[in-house]
């Protein structure tokens, strides 16, 4: 599914224009580094006005950046003119809780009824906190946690996060520095011993199951974008559409400006 080699493109215009042709079906993170990355959520009119009140009650873990009027996929705000239904690179759809496949155009999915949201992924601060001399994390794991999210009408469930490990010093700059990202989830979570959270290291919902945490390095955990997803599709809506998995949309704001002076 993820077999096409990810292109260099000189603008996110080129990059959307790829999407839009079918040109390019792969992974977004990274891609265009400066620019904010987001999470994409479509849910049916009658479902979209709880599923906002949940947001607004856990904006740590969904920090929604634009939200669409009903029918609607031209963005206003995040990418003028961009179209949701084909300026993503791979979609990925469920019915009543249970997993369609993914696919590249939801032009036939949508109609008049369809609300779209874009919510900030905590992948646009990657990029910031390597530049500020932070060692990439050998993985970023997804993972689930005993923390409750606020309910909203049928939409509850636990906090997601997402891991990265660090030097201590270094996890102090990345607390620093994320905590301007307001949009992007902001600063950690929670840093130390995953077990505090009972964040499930051996079961992940992405990355390779973790035995034992290195001595020399520092768990840090960010509230994950894949809350308000896994949570919207714990509700069995009659239809959800997100983004695929690493397969974010990219925006036209810049991360350096998006963010908290």
């Amino acid at each position: 599914m993820n077999d096409v080699k990810k292109p260099v493109f000189e603008n996110v215009q080129q990059h959307r224009q790829a999407c839009r042709e079918g040109r390019y079906s792969g992974p977004t993170g990274g891609l265009i580094p400066d620019n904010v990355l987001c999470n994409l959520v479509v849910l049916p009119m009658s479902e979209a006005y709880d599923f906002l009140v949940y947001c607004m009650r856990n904006p740590k873990p969904c920090p929604v950046i634009e939200v669409f009027d009903a029918g609607d996929p031209i963005s206003r705000l995040a990418a003028p003119g961009a179209d949701m239904r084909t300026d993503l690179s791979r979609y990925a759809v469920s019915r009543y809780g249970q997993d369609q496949g993914t696919v590249t155009d939801i032009s036939d999915l949508w109609s008049d009824e369809s609300v779209a949201l874009l919510m900030g992924s905590s992948l646009t601060f990657d990029h910031a906190i390597a530049r500020a001399g932070v060692k990439p994390s050998p993985e970023v794991w997804v993972l689930n946690t005993a923390i409750p999210t606020a309910k909203s009408g049928k939409f509850e469930g636990p906090l997601i996060v997402t891991m990265r490990w660090m030097k201590a010093a270094e996890a102090i700059i990345a607390t620093q520095l994320t905590a301007r990202f307001a949009w992007n989830h902001g600063a950690p979570v929670h840093i130390g011993d995953p077990a505090e959270i009972g964040a499930d290291l051996a079961n992940p919902i992405w990355g390779k199951p973790v035995d034992a945490i290195p001595r020399d390095v520092v768990p840090v955990f960010w509230a994950c974008g894949v809350t308000p997803q896994f949570t919207a599709k714990a509700a069995k809506p009659s239809l959800m559409i997100t983004h695929a998995p690493a397969h974010g949309f990219v925006t036209d704001l810049k991360a350096d400006q998006y963010c908290l002076p």
